[in-house]
């Protein structure tokens, strides 16, 4: 039996980010190859998180720093682990790696974690995003983890040959996996709703995750002044769970900048929306809402960051523009001319029949996987540095986690507060549940 153990930080949460639907959509690439599947988080579900026992995925709490764990993988012994991020791969790669050492480790590396923060400090330091110093400590844990694993998956050309060329990352161990969208057809797109039939700018996106806060911070003060001077009547409707107070206070019906919280289906905003806005100043991977958007027949007005990986060489499905004063232009005429609005919609429909077809992909993928089973030695020892970043950190980690294990044990005798081991912090565990802030 082909078995699958995903170790996730969170419970996927598909309807809140983007990072949830990857999750998904992951899940059932394997499931149709026949994979019986098993999730284990060190997190609790939220109320918005998939049920997978609906989907006969068996679901596991695990603990960080205990040796629970290692009774837990090896019983499991799973054919395939997949982390969901390289922080979840410091934590328990090292334990896969010693109690199930012929089992394929595949990291979801979701965005390059590095690169979005390294064009955040940018901003703050008032220094071009395309200047980001890159060279950092994240970057040395990320691409340490990458190194480690059997594969990674990308999911943007732009972070795949960035790996390459900058950092010098063998493709052997990289694997370009975009979002993915499951046919397409012109009789499907013809049902949308047209350019008459649709009204106000509409945004969404997890407002847990710092580039998502900043665009709307920025569309409010920026960019909605101009638009709304050139369309009085326009509103602007922006939608996402978990929005933090200062978000909640953007609301403002005077000025038709709306704070419309969680959209259960993101269909109920796109469908109806006439132009999407998605003024990003940073971030990394691809962006989900744009996917979305193209998906629903809506263009979208964005940023060189919100663009990065989506359309190639293709015509992008509306306006791609940094500059606050051009990006509210391009926004009032692409509302305003029905013209230029279908042709950015049909643009969205050539991305997604070109560049993001399941089918394009899926065989790919699985195949892949096959492969590197059944010559699993053989690619380790032509990826060998791998094997040196594993044992080095193997034997750091470890000890450092079985130190805190034994203090915890301690703790657990005398009464005292534990402690866990959680992105190299030491932090205490009262939560209920993780949300992702590290999702689109």
């Amino acid at each position: 039996m082909k078995s699958l153990l995903i170790i996730g930080h969170t419970y996927p949460e598909p309807s809140t980010t983007a990072a949830g639907c990857r999750m998904m959509q992951l899940i059932e690439l394997f499931s149709e190859a026949d994979y019986q599947i098993s999730f284990a988080s060190t997190a609790l579900a939220s109320e918005r998180s998939v049920n997978l026992d609906r989907l006969n995925i068996s679901t596991r709490a695990i603990q960080l720093n205990d040796a629970s764990f290692d009774t837990f993988v090896s019983e499991l012994n799973p054919s395939v682990v997949l982390f969901d991020r390289y922080i979840t791969e410091e934590q328990f790669g090292w334990r896969v790696a010693e109690h199930c050492p012929q089992a394929l480790r595949i990291l979801d590396t979701e965005d390059l974690h590095f690169v979005r923060k390294a064009r955040e400090t940018a901003l703050k330091q008032g220094i071009p995003v395309s200047e980001a110093q890159l060279y950092t400590d994240t970057a040395k844990r990320e691409l340490a983890s990458i190194l480690r694993s059997d594969l990674s998956l990308i999911i943007s050309e732009v972070e795949v040959d960035l790996l390459q060329k900058t950092f010098k990352i063998s493709p052997g161990i990289l694997h370009y996996l975009p979002f993915l969208v499951e046919g397409t057809s012109e009789a499907a797109n013809s049902k949308l709703y047209d350019f008459e039939e649709r009204g106000g700018f509409v945004t969404l996106g997890n407002l847990l995750h710092t580039p998502n806060v900043d665009a709307l911070l920025y569309l409010k003060k920026e960019i909605w002044p101009l638009i709304r001077k050139e369309l009085p009547d326009a509103l602007m409707l922006c939608y996402g769970s978990y929005a933090p107070q200062q978000i909640q206070e953007l609301h403002n019906e005077a000025e038709g900048f709306l704070i419309k919280g969680w959209a259960p289906q993101v269909s109920d905003v796109m469908l109806y929306g006439r132009v999407c806005l998605a003024p990003l100043r940073f971030g990394a991977g691809l962006k989900g809402k744009l996917l979305d958007a193209m998906v629903y027949g809506i263009p979208s007005v964005t940023t060189s960051i919100g663009a990065e990986g989506m359309h190639g060489t293709l015509p992008f499905a509306g306006t791609v523009t940094d500059d606050p004063v051009a990006f509210a232009k391009a926004s009032v005429a692409l509302y305003t001319n029905k013209s230029a609005w279908t042709q950015a919609q049909q643009n969205g429909f050539q991305i997604i029949a070109q560049r993001f077809q399941k089918n394009d992909f899926s065989s790919v993928f699985i195949e892949t996987i096959t492969n590197l089973q059944q010559d699993l030695a053989t690619h380790r020892t032509d990826h060998f540095i791998g094997q040196v970043l594993q044992h080095q950190s193997l034997q750091s980690t470890k000890y450092l986690s079985k130190w805190i294990e034994a203090k915890n044990t301690t703790a657990s005798r005398e009464g005292a507060s534990k402690v866990c081991f959680e992105d190299t912090d030491e932090v205490r565990p009262e939560y209920k549940f993780r949300r992702d802030e590290d999702a689109d």
